[in-house]
């Protein structure tokens, strides 16, 4: 799979082994790194090194820390669902091998059970139980204002024309007023307290020195086009002009309006993919970044959804239900939700399929004779807690949209990973004991093979006596 993005050369230097790049980044998801720590860890560890597969420990450097960000694009949000979906056929293996030695254990059972229950058991069409929920991911940046993100922008314009300005293409230099326009910025930056008059006067006074940069911008690279001459910003400056106009745009909108949102609103000119997600915690009512979806099943976290862009968890549950049918070739035995997801259409939908739901039924409290416990749901909290506060996934530090996704999905690769070590550790265990089961009964089988030959050994000599 890694492969497919580094194709083998007959020259050039030889890529890196996948084991050695996988492994990397597992290793700084579940230490919870930098990009630079990690590769430092590595040449210092000698544990970590046989993690990766190296023959005998060294002090070298692996790579450089920059390659991380190649890492992250190789493999992408698909690829690391892909290796996820991978860790199900394992633990479906190790499941299967740990119901082989408890049937030794318990061989007795299983023999008194007749053959037409035991087709009833494995012909079940739904099977599993699933716990949804979503959360949002927040992104490492600096807490968005108007009046920052407009800052930055005049900043920023101010450099592409200190980039397009040449003395001999250009007369006389446009005159930008940077000096007054910070000075302005810090009078009302650094007040402790900003009333609702004084952010208005101030986004105004930005706004109107970004409406001049912007125009001056323009006038710069209309000489260009008029002497035929080659176009003078790379991809990156250009993208930069782009989401600045795009900005632009938001912020006079919202200040003509008088209002503070905005269809798809940028909240960093240097990650403009990042939007704000409405949450409603008590601890952060708005989180900027992306919102996902996850499925918990058997302990094992799914990626079901990554989008940058807020949506209703509640009004994709089937395809969710889906998914899983996708999975695991049936639909779930029972769905444990939140009550987003309680909706009718989803109640009827589910209802139709077969599918229990274990949430709050519809009606009076008084007359609910089964009540959901609340505390059903703490796997898939305890999921959202440990991948945020162990792993990293409150505070992502990608730039890039590709490689943010990818930062995320290898954050759920981790979780993963610790659990079915887990697992494993459990599966050895009951091997271990299954294995000195069987030894015993060979041993006793044994010995009571001995004591019936002496039996009849015994009888033999008697009858021959009389």
């Amino acid at each position: 799979m890694y492969f497919k993005f580094v194709p083998k050369g007959q020259t050039g230097r030889p890529p890196l082994n996948p084991r050695i790049v996988i492994g990397s980044l597992i290793i700084k998801h579940m230490c919870n790194l930098d990009d630079r720590e990690t590769v430092d860890q590595i040449s210092e560890n000698i544990y970590m090194q046989y993690f990766l597969g190296y023959p005998s420990f060294t002090n070298e450097k692996p790579f450089d820390a920059s390659f991380f960000v190649d890492f992250r694009k190789r493999m992408g949000l698909d690829n690391m669902n892909a290796i996820n979906e991978k860790i199900v056929a394992i633990k479906t293996k190790i499941e299967s091998a740990q119901k082989a030695s408890e049937s030794v254990l318990s061989s007795n059972k299983d023999d008194d059970m007749s053959d037409d229950e035991q087709d009833t058991t494995n012909e079940s069409e739904h099977k599993g139980r699933v716990i949804y929920d979503a959360t949002a991911c927040p992104q490492d940046i600096a807490y968005p204002t108007d009046l920052n993100l407009l800052n930055d922008s005049r900043e920023k314009l101010e450099e592409l024309i200190d980039y397009l300005y040449i003395q001999e293409l250009h007369d006389v230099k446009p005159r930008t007023y940077r000096q007054v326009a910070r000075k302005k910025y810090l009078q009302t930056a650094q007040k402790k307290n900003k009333s609702r008059k004084v952010i208005r006067k101030a986004n105004r006074c930005q706004l109107n020195f970004v409406r001049r940069d912007i125009a001056i911008v323009n006038e710069l690279l209309d000489v260009y086009q008029t002497k035929n001459l080659k176009f003078p910003l790379n991809p990156s400056q250009q993208k930069y002009l782009f989401v600045v106009q795009t900005l632009y745009d938001q912020q006079k909108q919202m200040f003509d309006t008088n209002t503070h949102s905005v269809e798809h609103r940028i909240v960093s000119i240097h990650q403009p993919h990042v939007r704000p997600i409405v949450r409603g915690k008590a601890q952060a009512k708005v989180e900027f970044g992306s919102k996902i979806h996850i499925s918990v099943i058997d302990g094992i976290s799914f990626l079901d959804e990554l989008s940058w862009d807020a949506f209703n968890e509640g009004s994709h549950m089937m395809d969710y239900i889906q998914k899983y049918r996708k999975r695991f070739g049936c639909y779930p035995r029972e769905v444990l939700a939140d009550q987003i997801y309680c909706t009718r259409a989803n109640r009827a939908a589910l209802k139709e399929l077969g599918i229990k739901l274990l949430a709050k039924p519809l009606g009076r409290p008084s007359a609910l004779s089964i009540h959901v416990s609340p505390g059903e749901r703490n796997p898939i909290e305890g999921k959202f807690g440990q991948a945020k506060t162990g792993y990293g996934l409150n505070r992502i530090k990608a730039r890039l949209k590709g490689t943010s996704e990818s930062w995320i999905a290898s954050i759920i690769l981790v979780l993963n990973l610790v659990k079915l070590a887990g697992v494993v550790l459990l599966c050895k265990i009951v091997n271990f004991w299954s294995f000195s089961a069987r030894l015993l009964k060979m041993v006793f089988q044994n010995i009571s093979y001995i004591f019936r030959q002496i039996d009849d050994s015994r009888q033999i000599l008697y009858l021959n006596a009389v």
